[in-house]
């Protein structure tokens, strides 16, 4: 033990040195670089696959203004009504503009809850997203109560929960906007008994607690049932007057127990709980008083964010111009994939989204159906993985080669994805051989991409189908954030691609009876596969348009970095326990 001590105090110092050094090097400004720059422009030869893809993008981008019309109306014109004139609420997009620094927010998985089976629940009633309060990055969970009450259904509860993960993953504070009447008891099952239902909301308020992750909570409405807990067990709760209440069983409930009639402000409302039971810290009038406590309590969080430069605005503007791509990112309008088989060499995807459309490549004679290399965004370095082709054998083998090398700098990474629509067939000795070695290359990469302790960013340019969207970083292996174009692909398979997932028949009349089973297959996988179903059922973070990628990943990438400035995240600490 005598021997050993030396040595471990060695390490914890070791250890200590090199923290020390890298908070040194945060404050300090970045390596310099001058990437070469990719001359991507769009060509005449291209003129026929970027007219067929702009076609499908006007067509998806008409279906993505349909679908965000049709969330923005919320629960329609009545439950608007009773919400604003018989409740005297303000709604849930008000309350954001009362509570955030500007409405540049960066929402998330904007359509979920569309086209389910048990109807259409717009936003899945409530929105999530990350916004500044007070200078700081926040996660918002708020519910809206237009939308059947505010009645939480199963795709409510996922999207609750993804926003907590999403809040741990990259260490956000995060505010609860509660205005809820508890969980919709016909889909019982589908929400309470669950490791990943609604208990887990309450286990990662505990957990977040435990891990130093600011929550505080507004109760600008009702808190019924289970809905009780989320704001008694936030650090800071605010709670308004006459329209927030807490109980766990309403006016109703207690009638129908006791026979006793009492008002939900007697029951559990703002008086009883800021001044009798303590379950709530902040009482306010109306809910502008609200959300200037909630901003207070933001500003008193532990963070030192760093200032901003102060330069001349010449200076500004000739390093802006120097950040931006040389191409118009119209253009990714017309690079959007159709299907795969209209897709263009990637590099023109990533020539329109980098800092002055510069990219280190690496490895770029080897395995180039995939690209990799470095380039900044909006002056984030980051390591990016594109597909260019079929994820092959050398691909596979240099994909996992870069995301380890990424890994070792601390570099997040960004991955482009557009795999293949199906797996090769194998039809000879020979192809079986080389199929088995680029299953074990994919699976270094699929290894090496779990295993990726830095931050990871995918955006589904086309498409993210079978084992190889895995490598690619799908929702599987954990990004931090995952977004799709309106014109994304996510099935096993594409469509047009069925017959690969049938069994061979040689008879002609199995043969005939085969046809009509992959063109029913095909007509499903056409509909199942829209990037619109995907985001209703929260398979991503949101479908975003072409055009606005490089804004939503400077957003992403300022969000993972904000956690480098919390202070003293490292001292062990139980859960907060309330009064």
């Amino acid at each position: 033990m005598q021997e050993k001590f030396p040595l471990q105090l060695a390490e914890q110092r070791w250890q200590c040195s090199v923290r020390c050094m890298s908070s040194a090097v945060r404050k300090g400004r970045s390596l310099h670089s001058v990437f070469p720059v990719l001359e991507q422009p769009l060509q005449p030869i291209h003129q026929h696959v970027i007219e067929a893809n702009l076609r499908n993008s006007y067509a998806c981008h008409k279906k993505f203004i349909e679908f965000s019309e049709k969330v923005r109306k919320g629960g329609g014109e009545s439950g608007i009504a009773r919400h604003t004139k018989r409740n005297r609420k303000l709604l849930v997009r008000d309350r954001l503009r009362l509570l955030l620094d500007d409405e540049d927010f960066l929402e998330l998985s904007a359509f979920a809850g569309l086209g389910l089976p048990y109807g259409d629940i717009p936003s899945a009633g409530c929105l999530t997203g990350i916004g500044r309060i007070s200078g700081l990055w926040c996660v918002f969970i708020a519910n809206d109560a237009t939308v059947k009450g505010g009645t939480a259904y199963p795709i409510t509860v996922k999207k609750q929960l993804r926003a907590q993960e999403v809040a741990i993953q990259n260490r956000l504070p995060c505010v609860y906007l509660v205005d809820s009447g508890g969980a919709f008891l016909p889909l019982q099952s589908e929400i309470f008994p669950d490791k990943n239902q609604g208990g887990r909301t309450f286990y990662n308020e505990a957990i977040m607690s435990a891990m130093k992750i600011p929550q505080v909570s507004v109760v600008c409405g009702s808190c019924t049932a289970g809905g009780a807990y989320i704001p008694t067990m936030a650090e800071e709760t605010v709670m308004v007057h006459r329209i927030g209440t807490i109980f766990l069983g309403g006016p109703p409930l207690v009638k129908a127990a006791t026979g006793e009639e009492v008002t939900p402000e007697d029951l559990g409302g703002a008086r009883l709980h800021a001044e009798v039971s303590g379950c709530v810290d902040h009482f306010a009038w109306e809910e502008k008083e609200a959300y200037t406590y909630t901003r207070n309590i933001i500003s008193t969080l532990n963070f030192q964010l760093p200032e901003e430069e102060e330069e001349n605005e010449e200076k500004m503007k000739k390093r802006k111009a120097e950040e931006e791509p040389l191409y118009c990112s119209e253009d990714l309008m017309g690079l959007a994939p159709q299907s795969y088989n209209y897709s263009l060499d990637v590099k023109m995807v990533i020539s329109r989204l980098t800092d002055g459309s510069r990219f280190q490549e690496f490895k770029a004679r080897y395995g180039t159906t995939l690209v990799t290399g470095f380039a900044k965004i909006h002056g984030h370095l980051v390591g990016i993985v594109a597909n260019n082709g079929k994820l092959s054998y050398q691909a596979a083998l240099k994909g996992s080669h870069f995301v380890q090398l990424c890994d070792q700098r601390d570099i997040p990474l960004l991955f482009l994805q557009n795999t293949a629509p199906t797996a090769p067939i194998t039809l000879s000795t020979t192809q079986a051989e080389m199929n088995s070695n680029c299953l074990k290359a994919q699976g270094s990469m699929l290894s090496a991409v779990a295993c990726a302790s830095v931050p990871k960013i995918t955006v589904v340019i086309g498409g993210c189908h079978g084992a190889d969207s895995y490598a690619m970083c799908g929702r599987a292996f954990d990004p931090n954030f995952l977004f799709l174009w309106p014109n994304a692909r996510v099935s096993m398979t594409a469509p047009g691609h069925a017959g690969s997932l049938l069994p061979p028949d040689s008879e002609q009349e199995e043969e005939q009876k085969k046809k009509e089973q992959e063109d029913k297959l095909n007509r499903r996988l056409k509909e199942e596969s829209s990037a619109f179903f995907s985001s209703a059922r929260l398979w991503d973070d949101g479908v975003i348009l072409p055009q606005d990628t490089r804004k939503v990943l400077r957003d992403c990438l300022d969000i993972i970095k904000q956690q480098q400035y919390q202070i003293s995240t490292e001292k062990q600490q139980s859960a907060l326990l309330r009064m």
